[in-house]
């Protein structure tokens, strides 16, 4: 077996596709050992395709955009699309089955401060025609924070990515009321990325044929027994409380069975940071997304 080195920039259920590579066997059937981490606090799983200590990340590829801003070619290259979709969840402190998203003007949310998350969810909020500037944001740092935040009674609102919020309704803290997907629509939202000369390589050929198997079983294996699999990666989540996030991404479409990052949905993921102001050009989609290797 050949040691594949993948890191995470976040790890949530949101981020199955290329937790299910190692849960499900698919890179053990290509003679791949996976051995896997969480970038520390503060850093990006970037910097660990740069150090040499990680082969494939899980990122975004509005990452690029930094490097792109500045003039500099990007040491990385998106090669795979995680999620086509935002995965993150409104949840209030009371269920509402008549929510409206202007009924977050005015209020005190639970979220995240900068970055994709806001970026996107600045951008659901003009599609959904509210004033994002009247909300009351509460970000008290990272996703677990967030968490602990909510549950200790701060906030009316919280956003959250799965499994976060299907716990907290399990728990009884909370009732999730939105999804901020759908009101973006397809984007590139989450992907794989790797060196450009990772990308040549027999690895790279081998971990791309495991993760095309493993799109197909995400969107044709029940809910229920992708979480058991899955189960000892979220040791703190309940198993019926995990199956319920998965069944509920399998149903928002953020799965979809092609691997490639699509020129459409990059542009969408372009017009969410330019509406955001952290950008204010439009690089070409070339400079950040590359065609999957050719895994046979």
């Amino acid at each position: 077996m050949t040691k594949i080195n993948i890191q995470f920039t976040l790890f949530s259920a949101f981020y199955s596709p290329l937790i299910s590579t190692m849960s499900g066997g698919f890179l053990k059937d290509e003679g791949l050992e996976p051995e896997w981490s969480i970038s520390p606090p503060g850093k990006s799983a970037i910097e660990a395709l740069e150090a040499g200590t990680a082969h494939v990340v899980q990122t975004a590829p509005s990452q690029t955009f930094n490097w792109l801003k500045e003039g500099k070619t990007p040491p990385m290259m998106h090669f795979a699309q995680i999620n086509e979709m935002d995965g993150f969840f409104i949840t209030g402190r009371e269920a509402d089955p008549d929510f409206t998203w202007d009924k977050l003007e005015g209020a005190e949310v639970v979220m995240f401060k900068a970055g994709q998350p806001n970026a996107m969810f600045r951008y659901a909020c003009h599609k959904a025609g509210i004033d994002y500037n009247k909300i009351i944001p509460i970000t008290p740092g990272g996703a677990g924070d967030i968490d602990k935040a909510f549950r200790a009674g701060q906030g009316q609102y919280v956003q959250q990515q799965g499994p976060f919020p299907q716990q907290l309704e399990a728990d009884g803290v909370g009732h999730v009321v939105a999804q901020v997907g759908p009101k973006i629509g397809p984007n590139a939202f989450s992907s794989l990325a790797a060196t450009p000369a990772w990308l040549k390589t027999d690895m790279a050929k081998a971990f791309i044929r495991a993760y095309r198997k493993t799109r197909q079983y995400m969107n044709e294996v029940p809910a229920a027994e992708i979480a058991r699999a899955e189960k000892a990666y979220f040791p703190n989540i309940d198993e019926t409380v995990l199956a319920n996030c998965i069944a509920t991404y399998q149903k928002l479409g953020c799965w979809s069975p092609h691997v490639e990052i699509t020129r459409q949905a990059y542009e969408v993921a372009v017009d969410v940071f330019i509406h955001s102001g952290a950008i204010s050009e439009r690089f070409p989609y070339e400079s950040v997304v590359a065609q999957p290797p050719a895994g046979d």
